[in-house]
């Protein structure tokens, strides 16, 4: 957005001193540190209701914390909008898989994030799956719903020397049809499913290799690598870590086949990054966009179970070289028509220019990587109004 002359600054319930405020790229105002996990600072709604006429529209990132509530507080009877990004944490998984925490949940829900949505100018969705999954968590629910698919940035050039990098980190690697999982180590991405239908996948491929790389916030990675054993893969799965930069761009190009039977998904970054390197996908029906990946075949989609999981892979096994060929050609045309960031750009600005274009300046809020920030835009007057 900036790059279109959009100018972006961020109201963070952060601390001032924290280092990913200094390094980050914009202007920063950074109201905390936010009071225990919800965030609470009490210097943010007066901020922002101060400032909002400096901008043309504010985005809310994320639900659940302070800085969308504050937010309502600001704007509910400013001229100025506000959209909500929900991020997918209206998922009724969360409800199903952690019960007291949405009874939690419920007792502020009326008064506070039941709020923020119905008087938003709108509550965009990155997916249609992840829009109608939002209307089960909460009978009381309202909101104007809209969908602006997430973007990313396409892959650095040079793809045979960003998989030859990450062989020669690997080398035990080379020559091998690899399944990878890249993201958080997390029992809502599935890995035990993964392992499990690797194990039937293995005794048909015997040059099939399992990578499952990412970090492991939890400490899941143990059990699972126990499970590895139990099933007597262990010279069969690698364990990288997290994967960054261009070892992770050479991962993708390294692989056969890239795969998330998660459970609960709203969109899936990650998803989006192998599809672009022209890595087809094997997605579970709980990820976001397995729609548009079913509708283009660019990828198989199962359920989100050890059978769904062992279906995915047999149905890649099964393909003749001219199809799986034909399926990567597939999977960055899917990419470059859906999930680029010039898409994102173009869907968010033509959301917001028809509810600014009386105006002169953008805003908007936005959740940071502490997981409870704001973030605020504006867009010079000969520009259309968007904000990231």
């Amino acid at each position: 957005m900036a790059s279109l002359g959009h100018e972006i600054e961020v109201a963070s319930l952060d601390a001032p001193d924290a280092s990913h405020v200094q390094d980050f790229p914009l202007p920063v105002h950074a109201l905390g540190p936010g009071r225990n996990v919800y965030g609470y600072t009490p210097h943010f709604a007066g901020w922002l209701g101060r400032e909002a006429q400096r901008f043309d529209a504010v985005i809310v990132h994320g639900l659940w914390q302070y800085h969308s509530f504050g937010a309502w507080r600001a704007l509910r009877a400013s001229n100025v909008p506000y959209y909500v990004y929900t991020h997918g944490m209206l998922d009724p998984w969360f409800k199903r898989t952690y019960p007291l925490k949405h009874l939690k949940k419920w007792a502020y829900w009326p008064w506070a994030d039941y709020r923020v949505l119905r008087d938003a100018a709108a509550v965009i969705f990155t997916t249609e799956e992840e829009r109608l999954l939002a209307r089960q968590s909460f009978w009381l629910y309202r909101a104007n719903e809209c969908i602006v698919p997430f973007g990313t940035n396409p892959p650095p050039p040079h793809a045979q020397a960003l998989r030859e990098m990450f062989l020669s980190a690997y080398p035990q690697l080379r020559g091998k049809r690899i399944v990878l999982f890249l993201g958080r180590i997390h029992e809502k991405k599935g890995c035990d499913l993964l392992i499990h239908a690797f194990a039937d996948h293995a005794q048909r491929d015997p040059d099939a290799h399992l990578v499952i790389a990412g970090p492991d916030p939890t400490g899941w990675q143990r059990p699972l690598q126990a499970l590895v054993r139990s099933c007597s893969l262990d010279e069969r799965v690698t364990w990288p870590g997290m994967l960054q930069a261009d070892l992770k761009w050479g991962a993708f190009y390294a692989s056969d086949v890239f795969a998330l039977p998660s459970h609960q998904e709203n969109f899936g970054v990650a998803v989006a990054e192998a599809l672009a390197c022209g890595l087809p996908v094997l997605l579970s029906d709980r990820v976001g966009v397995w729609r548009e990946v079913e509708s283009d075949h660019a990828g198989f989609v199962s359920s989100d179970t050890v059978s769904g999981t062992q279906r995915n892979l047999l149905n890649w096994h099964s393909l003749d070289a001219v199809s799986k060929a034909k399926m990567r050609e597939q999977a960055r045309k899917t990419f470059d028509a859906r999930f680029g960031i010039a898409s994102m750009v173009d869907g968010l600005t033509a959301l917001l220019q028809p509810q600014t274009a009386a105006a002169t300046r953008t805003a908007g809020v936005q959740q940071n990587a502490s997981g409870a920030a704001s973030v605020a835009s504006k867009a010079p007057a000969q520009k259309h109004p968007s904000v990231n």
